[in-house]
């Protein structure tokens, strides 16, 4: 069984993400957290001119989050009335990346499925800073999944890597999983203008091989210095429905995703991006 996080603004972008969720993940049992962390949005708030409402005006934030999430519920078991989902829902005083690391230790969460934009990010930000927040600070595998994405069934995925890290068994299965519910094919492509891989390597690609025995997986190096490019041209050429990529320090997808402001994001994604942590849990 997967437990799934799925945080939520009660935006736009976050019920497309909801929606595809339910919608890919039904050939599988899983618990569905949804979440909603309600911190900034009451110090945002209008009615929170002074100290003598703080109390007032939590307890009506708090209130509308619970109504909110309440009809979320209820909206999901009336789109995906699955017997093998179960739903829950968490509505929480704290911020996002602090309450999505809570559930994740407590409820050993597999994967958080999130819309790649919140109710007030730019059009033209490609991760808007809530998602940004969880891909760069939550330690959990994360499925972004751009506005209005609908494809639910992703023929096939590129995983660029650079072997040099040993992947986590839990975070290539969970990638297995997906992939076998639609028959996937994985790219798995080394970008570099070597064509020999170190010992180290080529330990690290026996070790995805192993992992994704299951699945129709294709091994390939690229010739070229220019990852985002190629990754890009990749995307274009193979048709590809879904990108996975490693999130550590110096990786492909930390160059790409966390340059110094989120505005110059290079990759400018359409399709969905599955960050795998790479953090050793339970």
């Amino acid at each position: 069984m997967l437990s799934i996080l799925l945080p939520t603004d009660f935006s736009k972008n976050s019920m497309n993400a909801i929606n595809y969720a339910l919608e890919f993940f039904k050939y599988q049992k899983v618990q569905f957290y949804f979440m909603h962390a309600y911190r900034n949005e009451f110090y945002d708030h209008d009615d929170l001119v002074s100290r003598e409402v703080f109390e007032e005006v939590l307890e009506k934030v708090k209130n509308e989050s619970e109504t909110n999430l309440k009809n979320l519920l209820k909206k999901a078991n009336e789109i995906a009335p699955n017997p093998r989902y179960t739903y829950h829902s968490v509505s929480a005083y704290n911020t996002l990346v602090e309450e999505a690391n809570e559930i994740v230790d407590k409820h050993n969460i597999d994967l958080i499925v999130m819309g790649t934009k919140g109710k007030s990010n730019d059009s033209h930000i490609v991760f808007g800073s809530q998602t940004f927040q969880v891909l760069k600070y939550v330690e959990c595998p994360v499925l972004a999944i751009p506005s209005n994405y609908k494809n639910t069934q992703p023929k096939r995925i590129l995983f660029p890597t650079d072997y040099l890290i040993p992947y986590k068994r839990r975070e290539l299965k969970l990638l297995s999983v997906l992939a076998r519910s639609y028959r996937s094919y994985i790219d798995v492509i080394y970008i570099s203008t070597s064509n020999k891989l170190s010992i180290r390597q080529e330990d690290n690609q026996a070790f995805i091989k192993d992992a994704l025995l299951v699945n129709k997986v294709n091994f390939s190096i690229k010739n070229s210095k220019k990852i985002a490019e190629t990754i890009k041209s990749q995307i274009e050429e193979k048709e590809i429905d879904m990108i996975t990529m490693v999130n550590t320090q110096h990786s492909f997808l930390e160059d790409m995703l966390f340059p110094s402001t989120i505005d110059k994001v290079s990759l400018g994604l359409e399709i969905p991006l599955l960050a795998m942590q790479n953090t050793t849990r339970n």
